[in-house]
């Protein structure tokens, strides 16, 4: 049995599966290269067209290297998680639970590609600055767009 803090869970076995599909995607266009320079070495030089499996080594290493980029895309947060826009949604919202100045608010949180959108409203001019400064404080997020407008809960 694993201690509590130790035990495995569905966001490590994904960050684990995350790394190993990393070092295959390297590993596949290290050995596509080799199989280019190899071919290419060997193939005639009188022909300016090249050969066959040539080109569909280069097109192995290009979609390789597509796929690892679109894998890789959202990334890792510090302690590990896969930072999709959900998870930055999540942790946006959670932070502004502690917060003083956001008491008595109605934000809505929306994020698409780590850009952060806050909607609703807020009691004060502060909880307005103090909600954009918190979801661009959050991991993950690379832009803030503050919609909150200054009122009563509706």
């Amino acid at each position: 049995m694993y201690p509590i803090a130790q035990r495995p869970t569905a966001v490590s076995a994904i960050v684990v599966s995350m790394k190993t599909m990393q070092r295959n995607a390297a590993a596949l266009v290290g050995v596509a290269a080799l199989a280019i320079s190899a071919a290419a070495s060997a193939a005639p030089q009188s022909t300016d067209k090249p050969d066959n499996h040539v080109v569909q080594a280069k097109d192995a290493v290009v979609k390789g290297a597509k796929v690892v980029g679109e894998k890789t895309k959202d990334g890792v947060s510090k302690t590990g998680e896969v930072m999709t826009d959900g998870w930055i949604t999540t942790r946006v919202n959670a932070r502004f639970v502690n917060e003083d100045l956001l008491k008595g608010s109605d934000i809505n949180v929306d994020t698409d590609n780590h850009v952060v959108t806050l909607k609703g409203t807020v009691m004060t001019r502060a909880g307005r600055t103090k909600a954009g400064v918190v979801a661009r404080g959050t991991e993950g997020v690379q832009r803030v767009v503050n919609r909150l407008t200054i009122g009563s809960k509706k």
